[in-house]
């Protein structure tokens, strides 16, 4: 048992798999970043500078007037966090578009590997070496 879980984890899949979950781990830490602070700004400057990741509406409890997320979680109010799940939307849209861009890349690089190479088509060059004395061949014994 042990030695096929060994080779179950040898397997150059799982590694992969794992490569890839460590690298799209890093990756959402860059988006986040991307949209926290570059995009919620710009959103926030078209909708009137609000504050697009603090957008909240409390649903019950009480809230001081013009407190942050934060500050409402904390204060134990039940909030409806429209700005937090936009964001997460936005997180999604930008990595689905990214790998799709990665995809998209690989699946070109893939399919020109396996392109056959242009091959020139063969140019009747006349008879072979072995055509010519075959035919020596037949004349002499003729005569």
């Amino acid at each position: 048992m042990l030695n096929e879980f060994k080779d179950f984890i040898a397997k150059g899949n799982v590694m992969d798999m794992a490569v890839g979950i460590i690298i799209g781990a890093a990756f959402t830490a860059i988006v986040s970043s991307l949209v926290a602070d570059l995009i919620n700004p710009i959103i926030g400057l078209v909708i009137g500078g609000i504050d697009f990741s603090n957008m909240y509406w409390v649903l019950s409890g009480e809230v001081p007037e013009g407190a942050s997320l934060e500050a409402a979680r904390e204060s134990g109010a039940a909030v409806f966090a429209i700005g937090s799940f936009i964001m997460a939307i936005i997180n999604f849209l930008i990595i689905a578009f990214v790998v799709f861009m990665l995809v998209r890349y690989v699946n070109k690089v893939k399919a020109a590997a396996e392109k056959p190479e242009e091959v020139a088509p063969e140019v009747d060059s006349g008879p072979s070496e072995l055509d010519v004395l075959l035919e020596i061949r037949n004349s002499l014994a003729k005569k």
